[in-house]
C-alpha cells in the first residue's frame, strides 16, 4: 500500500507540466504550439527564453528531487528510487496534458539528485561539456546518461547504476527523433553567446 501511495505521488509530480504552466501563466502561450511541441525546458529556453527555460528546467529537476527524498524524509520502508522512475514516467506521460510531456532529462536528473549529490554534480558538469563540445543538447543529454552509468559503476552504486540504466533508456527512446536529425544534420546546435 506504502509504495502504491508514493508511486502515485510520485507520478502525479512528475505530471505537473511546468512548461505549459509557465508559458500560459507567464507569457498567454501554449509552448506545445511552438517550436519542438516539447513541453521540457530545452523547448521552453527556446521559445521564451533563459529565465522562463531556467525556471521550468528547474521546476522539472525538483518534480523527480521530491519525489525521491519524500520516503527518506517521511521515513517509509519504499526504494526511493524506484519512487523517482514514477515522477519521470510522470513527465514524459503527464495525465494533466494529455499524455504528452517532456523527455526525461531533467526530472531524471532530479530523481539522481534525490539520493546521490554527487552523481548529480558529476552529471551536470559532464553534461555542459558536452554541450559545449557538440552544441547539441540531445546528444549531451544522452551521453551524460552513459557516462553516469560508468561513473555509478566506478562508485559501484550498483542500485544506482540500475536506475540510471532505465532513465538513459527512457531519455535515448524519447530523443529517437533526435538522433535521426542528428544523423540527417539537420538537429538543430545552440548558439554560445
Amino acid at each position: 500500500m506504502e509504495y502504491f501511495l508514493f508511486i502515485l505521488i510520485a507520478y502525479l509530480l512528475g505530471a505537473i507540466p511546468s512548461g505549459l504552466i509557465v508559458g500560459k501563466l507567464g507569457y498567454g502561450i501554449d509552448i506545445r504550439e511552438h517550436g519542438s511541441g516539447n513541453l521540457g525546458g530545452t523547448n521552453t529556453f527556446r521559445v521564451l527564453g533563459l529565465k522562463a527555460g531556467l525556471i521550468v528546467t528547474t521546476a522539472d529537476i525538483l518534480k523527480g528531487t521530491i519525489a525521491t527524498a519524500l520516503p527518506i524524509w517521511i521515513g517509509v520502508d519504499v526504494i526511493p528510487l524506484v519512487v523517482g522512475i514514477f515522477a519521470v514516467i510522470g513527465h514524459m506521460y503527464p495525465v494533466f496534458a494529455g499524455f504528452k510531456g517532456g523527455k526525461a532529462v531533467a526530472t531524471s536528473g532530479g530523481v539522481i539528485l534525490g539520493v546521490n549529490p554527487v552523481v548529480f554534480a558529476i552529471m551536470i558538469g559532464t553534461f555542459f561539456l558536452l554541450l559545449y563540445l557538440t552544441k547539441y543538447v540531445s546528444l549531451s543529454s544522452m551521453i551524460t546518461g552513459i557516462v553516469s552509468i560508468i561513473v555509478t559503476l566506478f562508485l559501484q552504486e550498483y542500485g544506482l547504476t540500475i536506475v540510471i540504466a532505465i532513465l538513459t533508456l527512457f531519455v535515448i527512446y524519447r530523443h529517437r527523433t533526435n538522433i535521426k536529425r542528428i544523423l540527417n544534420k539537420t538537429e538543430p546546435k545552440i548558439t554560445w553567446m
